[in-house]
């Protein structure tokens, strides 16, 4: 999926002060942001209420580039092909960059972790896992039961394989000793909608798009991924809490540029980052589409260290969950 929009200006905001006087660089014309999932996901949620903020920031509209399918793969090998002139860059999850690698038969000059510039960490986050209300488990030892006595019968959601989503559930099923089935989507969007109307029994989801459809009553809240429970949903147990001590599957979003990118674009995007991960005004968005915000300034480097550790940590464990897509 290829969708184009536009978010527009306002006409009478000031500059960014950071970019005013630490980066001497401002965009010409409008940037592009490359978000690699289709529109209405989790990732394209909060990927429109950054790219306002940052749009305020640089004095320029950002067009927002959807590019979904495979995992995040097809948009996130866009970003590291496009043009390195400072105007597109890509608005990524970590999986995009750290995972995909692993699961995808990817050249080194391609390998988004080793090539990409990283620009910034903007959130935290972990998944939560729905099923269609009329799926008999209200809760994991309940979907861990029904697993046993039917192997392979349930079946998941997730947003592309090999995506955090997608390993968190292959993660479950190894820990719990049950045989699952599952089914890749082009994006967030979608994989729920088939849980929503019974396709598929549950699903594994960002937490954006999966909050309206829980509080309206058309998916069922079973557990979240992360080591503590959410803010967002403090009534729902952990999967560790159910049963599978040292279950943790989480996830972070950041903005990247594509490889050669020149050092100024580079210092004021940076600079507009951190600004907008730390703005309270954020944060309550953050907090609304169930992420978490960031608790202390990221570094550039320390991001970079971080996309190095994770991309090592996977490399050593897909092969053990056994996922690979040719």
């Amino acid at each position: 999926m290829n969708r184009r929009s536009l978010l527009l200006t306002p006409a009478l905001f000031a500059p960014s002060l950071a970019l005013a006087q630490g980066a001497a660089w401002r965009p010409s014309r409008p940037m592009v942001m490359i978000v690699p999932y289709a529109a209405g996901g989790g990732t394209d949620i909060v990927g429109r209420e950054f790219a306002q903020m940052l749009s305020q920031k640089i004095g320029q509209p950002v067009v927002i580039e959807n590019r979904g399918g495979a995992g995040g793969s097809i948009g996130t090998l866009q970003a590291v092909r496009a043009r390195a002139d400072g105007n597109t860059f890509l608005y990524a999850v970590s999986s995009n960059i750290v995972i995909n690698p692993h699961v995808y038969r990817t050249a080194e000059r391609d390998d988004p972790a080793r090539v990409l510039v990283p620009a910034g960490i903007v959130a935290n986050y972990q998944y939560i896992l729905v099923g269609n209300p009329r799926f008999p488990a209200s809760n994991l030892a309940e979907l861990i039961a029904l697993a046993k006595a039917q192997p392979g019968v349930i079946t998941f959601s997730h947003s592309g394989n090999g995506g955090n989503n997608h390993l968190a559930g292959k993660l479950l099923a190894r820990m719990a000793g049950i045989e699952l089935s599952d089914v890749a989507y082009r994006g967030t969007g979608p994989a729920l909608m088939d849980a929503v109307n019974g396709t598929v029994q549950f699903n594994i989801s960002s937490p954006p798009p999966a909050i309206p459809l829980v509080r309206e009553g058309q998916l069922r809240p079973i557990a979240v991924t992360g080591a503590q429970r959410s803010p967002t949903f403090p009534d729902v147990p952990t999967v560790a809490e159910q049963g599978l001590a040292g279950y943790n599957v989480t996830g972070w979003h950041g903005v990247f540029y594509p490889p050669g990118t020149p050092a100024e674009p580079v210092a004021a995007l940076r600079a507009a980052v951190a600004e907008i991960a730390a703005m309270p005004a954020f944060h309550e968005k953050l907090g609304r589409d169930g992420l978490e915000p960031l608790t202390a300034p990221v570094s550039s480097e320390a991001f970079a260290t971080q996309v190095r550790d994770e991309h090592a940590f996977w490399a050593r464990t897909i092969p053990e969950l056994g996922i690979r897509v040719d």
